[in-house]
């Protein structure tokens, strides 16, 4: 039964709010790419290609169909193949560890800290071992901004640098984010992000990047991404595919990148209510001194069992929550032959039975705000 009938349900992100507030802006972007109709790889995309290395500080941004295909062009450019191991955290989306295996290299996975929720450095050196153990080569690691708060990359780095590792950031989540002062986009040989239109920088339908200072790989990249094409559309020097962005989502993320700060801190505001309000009943994510998060998600962990309550309780108030992520993917099925890192994974096993998330985006006002922080403390026994 729902305890405020008169309440309308709640977007757990309000993508139409955002539309709103950009109408004409997006309308006349779109507008000049129909009337052009360069749709591939037309001056929209060179433009905004441009604009994110801006405001990232990397030296070369290759866009792409999506954040899939951006990890797969950055391990592609790379060299990873068959042989080589990949380390990856359990705890993430399937995409960090699909495109090793696309490629037809092998993901190793590796547990992440309980309090970041991000790949756990220290085990990296026992998913190196596992690798070794199964015969392979371990050639690279994709370390997971999860949720919008970077990795610990200054760890990450060291650790890979032991091991001879090429670094490829999976910041899917957390494109805008810093740490030490530097936004994402410029640790590691290559970061990979994704502008599926959930996410915090989002197109209108599937849209990646690449981010690199590498000038090598940025050239391979650009010509995996057509085809693996050489000096022109005939002249094929790698086996590439089909991954360009369009032109229409180019002009629609430039439009979207001009109000990204403002959207950033927005998000940041929302995030600070949530913790100021909840932090009595349940375990509030937090941000580390020298970071800065974009909240993609805003996660709480409640002890085992109590998950399930919240949700039901939340969801006959017309509040909608998510699980990110309730199986890990050394649990999954396409992905539970694959190595486990020595010292096990039981981080990512005990996250998978207690995190849910509740709505966040950069127009949930402080009413909203304080229905749902209401809602949740009403929920859970203190």
């Amino acid at each position: 039964m729902n305890l405020r009938p008169n309440l309308p349900p709640i977007p757990f992100i309000d993508l139409a709010a955002q539309r709103r507030r950009l109408g004409s802006a997006i309308d006349s972007a779109v507008s000049r790419v129909l009337n052009h109709c360069q749709f591939i790889l037309g001056p929209e995309v060179r433009a905004f290609e441009a604009e994110m290395a801006a405001f990232c500080g990397a030296k070369h941004v290759v866009t792409c169909a999506s954040g899939t295909d951006a990890l797969v062009l950055g391990l592609r450019a790379m060299g990873i193949g068959p042989g080589d191991a990949v380390i990856c955290p359990s705890f993430t989306f399937c995409a960090t560890a699909e495109v090793a295996a696309l490629v037809g290299a092998t993901p190793v996975f590796v547990d992440v800290n309980a309090a970041t929720f991000n790949i756990d450095a220290n085990g990296i050196a026992g998913a190196i071992a596992a690798a070794k153990a199964a015969g392979l080569t371990p050639k690279a690691l994709i370390p997971v901004d999860l949720f919008g708060l970077p990795a610990d990359h200054a760890a990450v780095a060291a650790a890979a640098k032991a091991a001879n590792l090429l670094i490829l950031d999976d910041a899917a989540q957390a494109f805008g984010a810093s740490y030490n002062n530097r936004r994402l986009g410029t640790f590691g040989h290559a970061t990979a992000t994704s502008f599926f239109p959930a996410k915090p920088l989002g197109c209108y339908g599937d849209g990646g990047a690449v981010m690199t200072d590498d000038d090598a790989l940025a050239d391979a990249m650009r010509s995996l991404r057509v085809h693996g094409q050489g000096s022109d559309k005939y002249d094929n020097v790698r086996i590439g595919l089909a991954s360009r962005l369009d032109t229409m989502q180019a002009a629609v993320l430039s439009e979207k990148l001009k109000i990204f700060p403002e959207e950033i801190a927005a998000r940041d505001r929302v995030a600070r209510r949530y913790g100021e309000g909840m932090a009595d009943v349940a375990s509030v994510p937090t941000v580390p001194a020298g970071y800065t998060s974009v909240w993609a998600q805003y996660t709480l962990r409640l002890p085992a069992g109590r998950r399930d309550a919240l949700a039901a309780s939340l969801k006959a108030e017309g509040i909608p929550t998510a699980i990110y992520y309730p199986i890990p993917l050394h649990r999954q099925q396409a992905y539970k032959n694959y190595p486990v890192g020595q010292g096990g994974v039981a981080v990512s096993e005990q996250l998978a039975a207690e995190v849910i998330s509740l709505p966040m985006h950069a127009y949930l006002d402080e009413p909203t705000q304080d229905r749902i922080i209401d809602a949740v403390r009403r929920a859970l026994p203190r």
